[in-house]
């Protein structure tokens, strides 16, 4: 039985009701597991993490099968903003020197950079039509500070910066105090994204069982095993690819060693030409602002627009309604001119902190043949494709051929074990008085 430390509702249908993904495409149906199988490598999630490791296992010749707990699609990677781009880490480039040295955090930052361009090798290999867009991702500054903040990073970096006098004549008119544009990243659909990459790994080999949750996990002399419902899956190597939508027990190690926060996502209708003018929005730019707990939002290809922020502390009914509200009320207030434009859709997810605020992909220790991709601090469409590749080399026994930095190689725990959620809304508040 799954032990997780958010109440039953977080993890039902409540939050992910009203997800604009859905209405794009239709999911794929995959088979339940019924009775025993036996496999190279058995993965444990569905989403880009699990989707990315079996793709990779399948094309290098082995045997490989996902087990997803729900339906493809039915978490973060088929309910997240759709931004491809560098991130992963919470921990900043300076902090990450100081603490880890520049060597390392030289390979870890050069890490992100690849992981856009796996996505887009991906895309571009398999033919998925991911309705892609935004050249490079924009950060917007939210204060005057962040602005001189972000005009030296450009001057430092040689970035493309604009000046808050110039952002409307660049389509980003929204009260905002300077624009930093990285030409690394693109937006996408996720749901396309994910079906698409899971389609190629299908055509190579792997197979995806869905309503398939891992009852209980064990390891004996032959491998390990995994009971479903109605199944048994046996496998001499095990990943771990449920980021957020993790158990405590499932496997043990796991217990205390990643922190779920929710997100939460509003789509507009259509804003029409007139309307976007009438903003000074009509940039086709992947943004995010300079806020710690940050808005991020886009233009997308139909003219509808994207707006996310972090979700709430407390997960029911009641505050569901509630942080839904919220977010409108952060959308009004940074576009004013859109107030009167209807939200369609809204819907909430969980993404995935780590203690160290990086990454972890590799190797459990002290586990022989038992692996794991997961937290990547609201990141997930680019590092969890890579950590999907990453981890078909580590299975393997082989040397990454793309960077893997020592950083992403441990996973400590969290202080408090399974009450640690209490040590969120001090840090939320700190970072709301920064802000």
């Amino acid at each position: 039985m799954m032990r997780r430390i958010f109440s039953d509702y977080a993890y039902g249908p409540g939050p992910r009701h009203g997800c604009w993904w859905d209405e794009t495409c239709p999911a794929p149906v995959w088979p339940e597991l019924d009775g025993t199988q036996h496999v190279d490598v058995a993965v444990i999630g569905g989403g880009f993490t699990g989707t990315s490791t079996a793709l990779h296992l399948a094309e290098a010749g082995l045997e490989v099968a996902v087990l997803e707990a729900e339906t493809p699609g039915w978490g973060a990677s088929g309910r997240n903003g759709g931004f491809c781009c560098l991130g992963g880490a919470k921990l900043g480039a300076a902090t990450m020197a100081r603490l880890h040295g520049s060597r390392e955090t030289q390979t870890y930052h050069a890490g992100e950079e690849e992981a856009v361009h796996l996505v887009q090798r991906l895309i571009a290999r398999h033919g998925i039509d991911a309705d892609t867009h935004s050249h490079g991702e924009t950060v917007m500054a939210h204060s005057a500070k962040s602005g001189k903040a972000l005009q030296a990073e450009a001057e430092a970096s040689g970035g493309d910066f604009v000046a808050r006098q110039d952002l409307a004549a660049q389509g980003l008119g929204s009260g905002f105090h300077g624009a930093l544009t990285t030409p690394v990243g693109f937006a996408l659909n996720p749901r396309k994204y994910l079906f698409g990459l899971g389609r190629a790994a299908q055509a190579a080999g792997a197979r995806f069982y869905q309503n398939s949750p891992a009852a209980d996990i064990t390891q004996d002399a032959s491998g390990w095993q995994i009971k479903t419902p109605q199944g048994h899956l046996r496998a001499a190597r095990l990943v771990i690819a449920t980021n957020g939508y993790s158990s405590e027990n499932l496997p043990r190690w796991l217990a205390g060693r990643y922190m779920p926060a929710q997100s939460t996502v509003m789509v507009t209708r259509a804003i029409s030409a007139e309307e976007q003018a009438a903003q000074g929005w009509t940039s086709a730019q992947m943004a995010y602002d300079t806020r710690h707990m940050l808005h991020y939002f886009r233009l997308m290809p139909d003219g509808r627009f994207l707006f996310g922020m972090r979700g709430g502390l407390i997960s029911s009914p009641r505050s569901e309604e509630k942080i839904r509200a919220l977010l409108r009320r952060h959308f009004d207030g940074l576009f004013p001119a859109w107030s009167h434009i209807e939200t369609t859709h809204s819907w909430s997810g969980m993404v995935c902190l780590s203690r160290t605020l990086m990454p972890f992909v590799g190797a459990v220790p002290d586990h022989p043949g038992l692996f794991a991709g997961l937290c990547y601090h609201g990141n997930g469409v680019a590092m969890g494709s890579y950590a999907g590749y990453l981890l078909a080399d580590l299975v393997r026994n082989k040397t990454p051929d793309v960077p893997y930095s020592k950083l992403m190689q441990r996973l400590p725990r969290f202080p408090l074990g399974r009450a640690r959620r209490l040590l969120m809304p001090p840090a939320y508040a700190v970072l709301g008085l920064m802000d």
